[in-house]
């Protein structure tokens, strides 16, 4: 059974190394909304809201509503990038549905 998880953001003007550098001190993960013809978004969540959702143990099979600037978009997580010796999520890529 699928559940559909709602995860707010907040979109991002820099991007690179050193933005998601800063952004990771601020408890923040970057994350990209690519897919279905549109153009990527580049934003960040919240590493506690981030990290509470990935232990549902539903994040990769269901739907997940990323909700941007007042506005849900609804995506499949594609990939999750963790740090190799403290588990911290570093990046999510979504995909649109």
């Amino acid at each position: 059974m699928s559940d559909t998880l709602t995860l707010p953001a907040e979109t991002r003007a820099k991007t690179g190394k050193g933005a998601s550098k800063t952004l990771r001190r601020e408890g923040r993960v970057p994350v990209v909304v690519y897919g279905n013809g549109a153009e990527p978004v580049a934003a960040h969540v919240e590493e506690k809201e981030l990290v509470r959702q990935l232990n549902t143990g539903t994040f990769f099979d269901g739907t997940i509503e990323v909700v941007l600037d007042g506005k849900a978009i609804k995506t499949t997580a594609k990939d999750v990038a963790f740090h190799p010796v403290t588990d911290r999520p570093l990046h999510v890529d979504f995909l649109r549905a």
